[in-house]
């Protein structure tokens, strides 16, 4: 069963697959289906592939297949979702399914802020966005943080660097993983599980390991890529 968003956003899809051979932008459906923000549009696409009404293309941004339809979506004369427009373009016959593959290879993810003392990562989402070498990802969720401080040098992470992060709750010992300590602080630390405690050592010999009990902690992603910009 779907909700309505994600309904209209398989048969916005769906659409504009039949009319251009090519799937819609994350900005192209954020407007479609009037959401504040891109992650609302990551959320949508990520129910819809793991319900397998549509799969992701390997290193494509924006290479997305629509497996199935619901059956009250079959049906003939089903309302389409369309970006508003005074001059709706006129439909282009479908490309050759090669063109498909050609489509762009970078992918928006919402840029949260910086992962610094102070706010959990649900409270850093905002409308900032960061386009992501799709090679660097692999299936799932992602979002990025702005590194702050020097506690992973040692890892190759510095300050200002962009981890992206992909969202899971949990995570095996020895990955760098973005860890809400008391629902007040996110931080970027190696995850170990000794004794009953978790521990969240940092790459930094300056720097001492974390303990805290099980409670207290709560993973919010794994490192899943690292970009860095040169000024």
């Amino acid at each position: 069963m779907l909700t309505r968003k994600q309904q209209e956003l398989l048969i916005f899809i769906d659409e504009r697959l039949k009319s251009d051979g090519v799937s819609p932008s994350f900005e192209e459906m954020k407007a479609a289906l009037a959401l504040k923000s891109k992650s609302g549009v990551h959320r949508l696409i990520n129910a819809l592939e793991e319900r397998q009404f549509i799969r992701r293309l390997p290193n494509r941004a924006r290479a997305l297949e629509v497996l199935r339809l619901p059956e009250a979506l079959e049906k003939p004369g089903r309302p389409a979702l369309t970006l508003a427009s005074s001059n709706p373009a006129p439909r282009r016959p479908a490309p050759h399914p090669q063109a498909m593959l050609a489509a762009n290879d970078t992918v928006v993810v919402p840029l949260h802020g910086r992962i610094a003392a102070g706010l959990p990562v649900e409270a850093l989402e905002s409308d900032q966005s960061l386009s992501v070498p799709a090679a660097l990802l692999g299936p799932g969720e992602h979002y990025a943080l702005e590194v702050s401080g020097d506690s992973m040098i040692e890892a190759g992470i510095f300050d200002g660097d962009y981890a992206l992060i992909r969202r899971c709750e949990d995570a095996r010992d020895g990955e760098i993983v973005v860890a809400l300590i008391d629902n007040s602080e996110a931080t970027l630390k190696y995850l170990h599980r000794e004794a009953g405690i978790i521990r969240l050592d940092p790459a930094n010999s300056r720097h001492s390991p974390q303990r805290y009990r099980p409670d207290q902690v709560r993973i919010q992603g794994r490192l899943a890529g690292l970009l860095r910009r040169y000024h």
